[in-house]
């Protein structure tokens, strides 16, 4: 499933933790056909895309914070690894409110330095597994220190006036999508879906699939 936009409290967060190992998976015949309005939306104006020309977009909108985002990240990790040549994937952290802005930075300073591959997956354990609150910024410069990564360098990326625009940017490109709730995928700036549209984040990466097929198809 994912989070709800409204659900972005600090209380909600602690009942989604506490609910989500309770929910129960939802049976799906696979073979049925995505249907617009149902499973995924047409975007009524096109969303900004940065893939090269030739390959198809898909952006996965994400919060660090959210329980929802950690239980999926393996799977759509995986799902990366065997993605076929003509698409291009990138990840978004969203931020509702100021209260994101830290963790969207984070993400962006980690994605400047090259760091996504050896510390992502590891903010999502420190928040969810240690239960460690990097919510703030001096919270989350011990952390990356922590990791073994170098304060100043670290500093000048996440204070930079390129990962300033890139947070401008990714939040442009949440509300292009009209993105309500997170884990979310867009796809060729045309069409989004979510977990509670095709009923999970499983689903909905075979939703992500089909339309892909259908913009390779032409249609």
């Amino acid at each position: 499933m994912n989070m709800k936009r409204r659900e972005f409290s600090q209380a909600a967060v602690g009942a989604a933790l506490a609910s989500s190992s309770l929910l129960p998976p939802v049976a799906f015949a696979q073979a049925k056909k995505p249907v617009a309005g149902k499973d995924f939306h047409i975007l009524d104006a096109a969303a900004p895309v940065e893939a090269p020309a030739g390959k198809i977009e898909v952006v996965e909108f994400f919060w660090y914070s959210c329980p929802h985002c950690n239980v999926f990240e393996p799977t759509l990790a995986n799902w990366v690894k065997s993605l076929p040549k003509d698409l291009a994937f990138k990840r978004s952290h969203v931020a509702f409110n100021d209260g994101f802005v830290p963790q969207q930075r984070l993400f962006l300073t980690l994605e400047a330095m090259g760091l996504i591959e050896k510390l992502h997956s590891k903010v999502f354990a420190a928040i969810h597994a240690e239960k460690l609150n990097l919510a703030k910024g001096d919270a989350i410069t011990d952390w990356v220190v922590k990791q073994g990564v170098d304060k100043a360098k670290f500093l000048e990326q996440y204070n930079s006036f390129s990962v300033s625009t890139k947070a401008t940017r990714s939040t442009q490109l949440q509300n292009a999508y009209r993105v309500e709730g997170v884990p979310a995928l867009g796809i060729a700036g045309r069409f989004y879906t979510d977990g509670s549209m095709a009923g999970s984040m499983e689903r909905a990466l075979q939703v992500a699939e089909f339309l892909v097929a259908e913009v390779r198809a032409g249609r």
